[in-house]
């Protein structure tokens, strides 16, 4: 497991994170520009951090007060780069594994190669590969030494839908292996996360489990960064512990919603929607349930639904056969299940 706490200023530009990565995939989200290669770099030694800890397992990489700071070779930390363009792919792996002995290289070489399906390409340059060969051929140099950690820096970048999947079935493939996988592409990358960090101009805006990270953010800046959720303002009208139910005033509709604890009567609070839980329904008659009233702005149409756009700033996704019968009416309810209500 890695513990990470690093602290680093650059003109302009402040770092300042913690977080751990257990064996399994680790996806580090962010924009470009919000700290990922270089959060990568401290891991890997290549940078120094002014302040903070890095340990692995049991080995302390860098401590900031009893000035360790391994060195990158001495860290065991596999970072994807791409080949060495001079050396074939048999050469590239052979250099990966150079502090192994001779007979122990030999045989990793060959085994690396060959587990990564690359026997026909091994005496090829890289400016020679085709399709997804490059990204193979430098996983095997990455893993020919088997690293403790092994770090990527938006490997699927470029890479066709296809050998994007290639690669990262080979990633779930690396059982009890931490990965620390950084991108800016979070629909590309989710599907494999184990657990996901948000980072955001050098802050870590929440970090967990991926799927409770993407329902239930925990701050207007992540929910932002997600780009996924709806956020209005809402008041809470009453609170129930008995019940562990809540009743709360929005857009002029009152809704019913899970209890929330450290929260009072009569609190302003910020009402975080996901969309694929709002469900749209043609107006007809008051309202009943979770439902709050809303005025249809624009459509785009898909191949099976259409998408409603309200001029309250909520959009839902309908089937096409529910909306055709409705297409001239611009009144509507947004209907909300109490389970999805969260709030900020």
């Amino acid at each position: 497991m890695l513990q990470a706490r690093l602290k680093h200023s650059l003109p302009g530009f402040s770092l300042d994170i913690t977080f751990e990565c257990q064996p399994g995939i680790t996806v580090l989200y962010g924009p470009d520009g919000s700290g990922k290669s270089l959060t990568l770099q401290m891991l890997t030694g290549l940078a120094t951090p002014n302040a903070g800890r890095v340990m692995l397992d049991d080995s302390i990489l860098f401590d900031g007060e009893t000035r360790v700071n391994l060195a990158p070779r001495l860290r065991r930390c596999g970072l994807l780069a791409p080949l060495f363009p001079h050396l074939t792919v048999n050469e590239n792996l052979a250099f990966a594994a150079s502090a192994l002995p001779a007979r122990e290289r030999a045989r990793r070489t060959k085994e690396t190669i060959e587990q990564f399906e690359l026997t026909g390409v091994a005496n090829r340059l890289p400016a020679a590969l085709k399709g997804n060969e490059p990204i193979r051929a430098a996983l095997a140099r990455t893993l020919v030494r088997p690293p403790r950690l092994l770090l990527l820096d938006d490997p699927a970048r470029g890479l066709a839908p296809a050998h994007r999947q290639e690669l990262y079935s080979i990633l779930r493939s690396l059982d009890g292996l931490p990965i620390l996988l950084a991108t800016a592409d979070l629909e590309g990358s989710v599907e494999i996360a184990h657990s996901l960090l948000l980072l955001d101009q050098g802050r870590l805006l929440q970090a967990g489990p991926t799927r409770q990270v993407l329902d239930y953010p925990t701050s207007a800046d992540a929910v932002r960064l997600l780009g996924r959720h709806f956020l209005l303002p809402a008041e809470i009208l009453g609170l129930d512990p008995g019940r562990q139910t809540s009743r709360l005033r929005c857009l002029d509709a009152e809704l019913t919603g899970p209890y929330y604890p450290g929260h009072l009567i009569g609190d302003r609070v910020t009402l975080c929607l996901l969309p694929s839980a709002l469900r749209a329904l043609p107006r007809s008659g008051s309202l009943s349930g979770n439902q709050l009233p809303v005025s249809l702005e624009s459509i785009a149409e898909r191949t099976q639904s259409v998408v409603l756009y309200f001029a309250e700033g909520l959009t839902v996704e309908t089937p096409r056969s529910v909306f055709e019968p409705f297409r001239t009416t611009r009144e509507w309810f947004v209907e909300i299940p109490p389970a999805a209500l969260s709030i900020l």
